[in-house]
């Protein structure tokens, strides 16, 4: 989003000082696709199949960090505080604001809405339904237009 400079502020959540206020919860990340992976499987010794899934990795890695958070707070010791920096999943989910102009924002939407990350397309689509969006922002493309020059 910082690419999008004109006219435009912007603050975030600080990593370095809230991580630790609060208990990890699968709310806190955005695990969305892969579920139904297996991402390890094998046989046991006695011939049993185990799976190690995607969700098995998220319960995991919630467990991971919450036990750092829980060292840190009782040793204050910053060891655990890194630690729990570098094994952090990029999947976690921290409040950012950020405030721009309808021109910004179509400059946004015409370099960014066919980007393979499908955050962006939700951030597209939001872009849509702004007061006078259609007719301020997305005015001129042919794909989202065509019903709008319509009516």
């Amino acid at each position: 989003m910082d690419t999008y400079k004109v006219s435009t502020t912007a603050n975030s959540t600080s990593t370095m000082h809230k991580l630790t206020s609060k208990p990890f919860h699968r709310s806190d990340f955005e695990f969305d696709e892969g579920k139904d992976l297996i991402i390890i499987e094998g046989k046991m010794s006695r011939g049993d199949n185990w799976k190690y899934t995607y969700e098995d990795y998220i319960d995991t890695t919630l467990t991971m960090c919450n036990n750092l958070r829980d060292k840190y707070l009782n040793t204050q010791d910053k060891t655990y505080w890194r630690a729990l920096i570098q094994l952090l999943p990029e999947a976690y989910l921290q409040t950012r604001t950020w405030t721009a102009n309808y021109a910004v924002l179509r400059n946004i939407y015409f370099q960014r809405k066919n980007h393979k990350l499908k955050e962006w397309h939700q951030f597209c689509d939001w872009i849509k339904t702004l007061p006078y969006g259609k007719e301020l922002i997305i005015l001129g493309d042919k794909n989202d237009n065509k019903n709008f020059c319509e009516e």
